[in-house]
């Protein structure tokens, strides 16, 4: 089957900019496509590459789009090379979504609240979701953290590595005694994420401080893990301090797409990965690896509009046979929140 092809791109800005160890990033850029089949049907599907994470850039990912023809097949579809994940990523999705169309309706505005990601008790009454809410980094977290809570978020993340390091630890001590404070009779948990922006030192300083809070008597608060301390080139170091602390270790930006993630494992990671799906590359070759291999995966969104967003969902929701909150509270940072309606083709 043939599919007409067509693709808009998009600029969303951020509310405040996002800080990480890898800079300041203000405006999201990407990529929507649209699939039309002989039959009529519609494929939606999203480009958000991310390039200092792993991907290919926008710039690459949009003279690809440009470069294509006006119809395409599903050959040439599962055919697009892996250097280019996240193009990978929007053009299955969109293929999917077409052969599963009328396409789903897109979640509430809220994005937060979506039922087949929240939990229903016995009588019908909404539970805590399975998301974690995403702190702003610096003195900041402090006062978005009460907001979150209230939202219903229990788990959290922080991003570090992007002031000194002594500051940031006196911080994290108020966030976590802040987080024990909100507490009533059930648990939180923090995620910390260096974005790879740690010395082996300062990483060993922020486990050890991690291992205190475990280790706390009675503290309603805990530490899920520490993200990605050290560089892509530090893995067998990241290795060792997974095994000697008792605060586990992910890795992020090591496995940012299905090449890494298998390095990864063939060189006998078992710990945590965190996968983000609009930048992994192939969801059908994702998919068959994490069915056939027994991993450990946190899912995580890169700012995708509720397009990409609900792709990696729905794939993450299939996968994700795990307890941990999937790493998609994200929507709180910006003004839209982008469906299919938006886009005019």
């Amino acid at each position: 089957m043939l599919y007409q092809f067509e693709f808009r791109t998009y600029q969303r800005k951020f509310k405040r900019p996002l800080r990480t160890s890898h800079g300041i990033w203000d405006i999201r850029s990407g990529i929507i496509l649209r699939l039309v089949g002989e039959n009529g049907r519609i494929g939606w599907g999203e480009i958000a590459p991310l390039s200092w994470f792993g991907s290919e850039s926008f710039e690459q990912a949009l003279d690809f789009c440009h470069q294509l023809p006006a119809n395409l097949s599903s050959e040439m579809i599962f055919a697009i090379s892996p250097e280019l994940p996240a193009c990978q990523f929007g053009f299955e999705s969109a293929l999917l979504n077409e052969q599963n169309s009328p396409p789903p309706a897109p979640p509430c505005q809220g994005g937060e609240k979506s039922e087949n990601l929240t939990y229903l008790s016995q009588k019908g009454e909404k539970m805590q979701n399975r998301f974690s809410g995403l702190l702003p980094a610096g003195e900041t977290a402090l006062q978005a953290l009460p907001m979150l809570w209230l939202e219903g978020y229990r788990t959290f993340k922080w991003k570090i590595g992007v002031a000194a390091i002594e500051q940031e630890l006196k911080i994290f001590q108020q966030l976590i005694q802040a987080m024990h404070n909100l507490c009533d009779r059930e648990s939180a948990f923090l995620r910390l994420d260096a974005n790879g922006g740690l010395s082996y030192s300062q990483a060993k300083t922020w486990l050890e401080a991690c291992d205190k809070v475990k280790a706390t008597p009675d503290f309603s608060a805990d530490i899920e893990f520490l993200e990605q301390p050290l560089s892509v080139t530090q893995f067998q170091e990241m290795v060792e301090l997974n095994a000697i602390y008792a605060t586990a270790i992910a890795l992020d930006e090591s496995a940012a797409n299905l090449d890494r993630i298998q390095e990864c494992y063939s060189q006998g990671w078992r710990g945590i990965f965190v996968i983000k799906p609009a930048i992994c590359g192939s969801p059908s070759q994702l998919r068959k690896f994490y069915q056939t291999h027994n991993i450990d995966a946190v899912f995580s969104s890169v700012f995708e509009t509720q397009i990409g967003r609900q792709a990696a969902l729905n794939l993450a929701t299939e996968l994700s046979l795990n307890k941990r909150a999937l790493g998609f509270g994200t929507d709180c940072w910006f003004d839209d929140n982008h469906s299919v309606l938006d886009f005019r083709f």
